[in-house]
């Protein structure tokens, strides 16, 4: 049976790539911003924060495949997930700019509770608009290339709203605190919320979900979500090595600043532009090398030009710390780029084995079992430091100490190069068992292509 190439248009990847731009603003703002707001410019105490935090966490690990699970059983004239994307992007715009709105006069108590209501609302629409809008990826296209150049578009356009969350707070937050001083900071949150979810609203009208591809499929129960979706051998590998993934990319975020200030000494921002310029470039080029080795190598390979570069911080004199940078910089795009290529390939499998489509389960239950990830990477830098013997501003009177001991300057390059470096390698080791490969892939690609062609002229049940 001849299958004819589906091409995606160009303009697609044009509003895909405004709409990763709007989820990756508002998400930027709300992770740069959200501490030094409640703390620092409302006085809200740690404690109250720390069981802010908590709590949010446990929900944000419970809604994941909550909703993965919800849109997939969802059969509507619109699709499974437009509905979705186009009714939440307001309430997104909504939710967002009342976690900044908390009333003057507040005590205490009153903050906290304002901060974790807002804070769970605007995480639940957060949450369907990121779930909706990865779910999407497999289901626009099977084509390998198709799928790959909406993941770079998605990459490189989040890396530039990452980067304007963290710059936009910057140009607007108050001076002093007289009556009034954040209202510009407020405003230029209403627009960032708007802005963004007017991106995202673009896209649903834009996109053409094919709820052919559902049709005949029965709903499952919650208890068949989870068996099917954790049966998954090529899933729960890609996962796993996601979790790598994401756990240097929060290591790294916060080790920049330790980086500039106590080894290289310059400024952040400039060390950051060593990580984000030759990220750029690095997921530019996954189209080249995925055309010569196929992206399951080519993730590898990029895992390895990233592992070469962390480790290298161990041992390299300071002068050559910047090469080191731009090497794991380089490194670090392909698995932004990539990874999610690979899931999709998962769920094709998945479709084959059960008769059902699931993207919302896969990306609903990566999301689950990546979130350790981040708190892992947020408690290693600390427990190293202090173990370390590193001297903090507050314990040095809020002035920087640029005086540390050789075993803090030691513990920075542990955590920053060598912890990092190893798990990008125990993420090669993890692909190596990945299945989808070879003849295996080529006959997964003909049946799932078969499959669709059948559905779309209405030869299935």
């Amino acid at each position: 049976m001849h299958l004819s190439l589906r091409k995606i248009p160009f303009s697609l990847l044009i509003y895909w790539g405004l709409a990763s731009l709007g989820i990756a603003l508002i998400g930027g703002i709300f992770g740069s911003t959200l501490p030094i707001f409640y703390q620092d410019y409302l006085g809200l105490s740690a404690r109250w924060i720390s069981l802010v935090s908590l709590l949010y966490a446990l929900w944000n690990a419970v809604n994941d495949p909550l909703f993965g699970f919800i849109t997939d059983n969802t059969r509507s004239r619109r699709g499974r997930r437009i509905p979705y994307l186009r009714f939440t992007a307001p309430f997104l715009a909504l939710t967002f700019f009342l976690v900044w709105m908390v009333p003057d006069g507040f005590s205490q108590i009153g903050i906290f509770v304002w901060m974790l209501i807002s804070m769970l609302l605007y995480d639940t629409c957060f949450t369907i608009i990121g779930l909706v809008h990865s779910a999407l990826l497999p289901e626009i296209s099977e084509y390998e290339e198709d799928r790959a150049m909406l993941q770079i578009t998605t990459a490189l356009a989040s890396l530039l709203g990452f980067a304007l969350g963290f710059v936009i707070p910057q140009l607007f937050r108050p001076k002093g605190n007289a009556p009034g001083s954040l209202l510009p900071m407020r405003l230029s949150l209403l627009a960032v919320g708007i802005i963004g979810a007017a991106l995202i609203l673009l896209l649903s009208f834009k996109v053409k979900e094919r709820p052919q591809l559902s049709s005949g499929a029965d709903k499952i129960s919650f208890r068949q979500f989870l068996s099917f979706t954790f049966t998954s051998k090529s899933a729960l590998i890609i996962i796993a090595a996601n979790f790598m993934r994401i756990l240097v990319q929060t290591i790294l975020m916060g080790a920049v600043f330790y980086l500039a200030d106590y080894l290289v000494r310059i400024n952040g921002l400039v060390l950051m532009l060593y990580f984000i310029v030759p990220m750029v470039f690095g997921i530019a080029a996954t189209g080249i090398f995925r055309k010569r080795f196929g992206v399951l190598v080519t993730q590898q390979l990029y895992l390895g030009f990233g592992a070469a570069g962390l480790l290298s911080m161990v041992f390299l004199p300071v002068q050559l710390l910047p090469l080191s940078v731009m090497i794991a910089g380089f490194g670090m795009g392909g698995p932004e780029a990539l990874t999610y290529v690979l899931l999709s390939q998962a769920i094709d499998e998945d479709e084959i084995r059960t008769g059902q489509r699931r993207e919302g389960a896969f990306f609903g239950t990566n999301a689950l079992l990546t979130k350790p990830a981040q708190s892992l990477g947020l408690a290693i830098p600390p427990i190293i430091l202090e173990s370390t013997g590193f001297i903090t501003r507050e314990a040095n009177g809020g002035i920087i100490n640029l005086d540390q001991p050789a075993s803090a300057l030691t513990g920075i390059r542990l955590y920053t190069g060598l912890i990092p470096g190893i798990a990008y390698l125990l993420g090669i080791i993890i692909l190596h068992f990945y299945p989808i490969r070879g003849a295996y892939k080529q006959k997964l690609e003909q049946q799932i292509l078969a499959r669709h062609a059948e559905k779309e002229q209405g030869t299935t049940s």
